[in-house]
């Protein structure tokens, strides 16, 4: 899941995909030439016309690499999301998939498994910027030491936070909690403040609960299914200990409200108006938190992920539709590199002409690069900063030791399931968390045996 919302569920009906066949199809000619020599790509992602500021950043840059590369025509089709969960696989299977589509980290080894995928391994050198790119990141899009996609993004989760409600409470706004014991604390004494305040907001419905216990079996040192991805691991010691943490903070310590069933817009809310201490999330939730909710830039601050275990990393990436001529992946290529991967310029990374509309820049990430590649995009992202980066220090910091963790195989699958074992903790006093382990574990080895 992204932190900002749903991922997207495997949907592959028949009746979208008769539905997709008499459209048009998205691919250019057989070679990807036109009639005047070109070679045309059609790409996806392109921000709505409801986002003017992006898309005319967007079509700009278009234009830009299309004056650079005179032999090379891109067509741009606009997307709100860029994957639609009821569209994604009926497009793919249809035969309608751009010839560069967009992906998340989780849809990369499906993409691969259901042969829709173009093999760029011998194409990837072409790429300047790919052996910059974090090689965690880069291994997303790797199966069976063959390549078929590129990052574009990535994110990790951590701990968002009150500053204001820390002070308040007594606690020190520089040094977030980073064991679970320290946020039980913490919560503890923020809710202590009383008025409605709730020290700490934790999801259990939409498959965000799932999503979110993932999270904290990663910061346990825990895996929701083993490495192989054959069989659960939730019926565990972490797996207990991260029910049992929510337990007693709901309903010993009373300090994460009476109000459960929570999704992220909730307790967005709820931050955004003061009246939340902590909850998971990543980096791209604090423009949310103002922009949308009420909050302050001053007021908002991340730690890294409680436990120094681990922590769930996402994002998204680029791959090449299976039709794809060589000279359309090399022209595919050649636009990420233009558009997303090279540091301080191109639609991500532009941060001067960013700061200019306001937009927020000095957040911790997404964190795509390394070396000299890394340096030179902070560098340009501290010189055109606009929010305060010192609050976000603490979760550069804990990141360094965390191990990265990607999305499990099935993963809304298993969050669903998850979803009612983390409810029915924070609504059942009395809730058997060895029970719900259990029967959640035959569950998720049923998914995985299907799979």
């Amino acid at each position: 899941m992204r932190s900002t919302g749903f991922r997207r569920t495997t949907v592959a009906a028949i009746a979208g995909v008769l539905a997709l066949s008499g459209l048009t199809a998205c691919s250019s000619d057989e070679d990807g030439s036109s009639a005047d020599g070109k070679t045309r790509i059609t790409v996806n992602c392109m921000p709505p016309k409801s986002a003017k500021v992006d898309r005319s950043f967007f079509s700009a840059d278009v234009a830009a690499f299309e004056k650079a590369n005179p032999k090379i025509d891109v067509v741009a089709h606009d997307a709100f999301p860029c994957q639609d969960p009821k569209t994604f696989d009926a497009k793919l299977a249809g035969g309608q998939m751009e010839d560069v589509f967009y992906t998340y980290f989780t849809d990369a080894k499906h993409v691969v498994d259901i042969h829709q995928a173009a093999d760029i391994t011998q194409y990837v050198k072409e790429l300047k910027s790919y052996s910059t790119i974090q090689q965690q990141l880069r291994d997303v899009y790797t199966v069976d030491g063959k390549i078929y996609g590129v990052p574009r993004t990535g994110y990790s989760m951590g701990l968002v936070y009150n500053r204001a409600l820390f002070e308040k409470a007594g606690l020190d706004p520089d040094k977030p909690p980073t064991t679970w014991d320290e946020v039980r604390a913490d919560a503890k004494k923020i809710a202590a403040l009383g008025k409605g305040t709730v020290g700490y907001a934790d999801y259990s419905a939409q498959n965000q609960g799932g999503w979110h216990f993932t999270a904290e079996m990663y910061s346990q040192g825990g895996s929701v299914v083993s490495e192989d991805g054959k069989k659960s691991q939730v019926d565990s010691a972490e797996g207990r200990a991260v029910l049992q943490t929510l337990h007693d903070m709901r309903w010993t310590d009373d300090s994460m409200g009476s109000k459960q069933l929570l999704v992220i817009n909730d307790a967005q809310q709820m931050m955004g108006s003061g009246k939340l201490g902590m909850y998971l999330s990543a980096p791209d939730n604090i423009p949310i938190l103002v922009k949308e909710k009420g909050g302050n830039y001053k007021d908002l601050a991340l730690g890294p992920m409680p436990g120094g275990k681990g922590t769930l990393i996402g994002g998204d990436g680029y791959m090449f539709n299976k039709n794809a001529s060589p000279e359309q992946i090399r022209a595919g290529l050649k636009w990420l590199d233009a558009m997303f991967l090279t540091p301080g310029k191109g639609f991500l990374g532009d941060y001067a002409r960013a700061k200019k509309t306001d937009a927020p820049v000095g957040l911790p990430e997404p964190r795509l690069f390394t070396g000299a590649a890394d340096a030179k995009d902070q560098e340009v992202k501290k010189a055109n900063a606009n929010v305060p980066v010192g609050n976000y220090q603490p979760f550069l910091d804990g990141n360094q030791s965390l191990e990265l963790k990607i999305e499990p195989p099935n993963a809304q699958q298993i969050y669903s399931v998850l979803d009612g074992v983390v409810s029915a903790v924070l609504t059942k006093k009395d809730a058997d968390i060895d029970r719900l382990l259990k029967d959640a574990s035959g569950k998720i080895d049923g998914i995985l045996a299907r799979s």
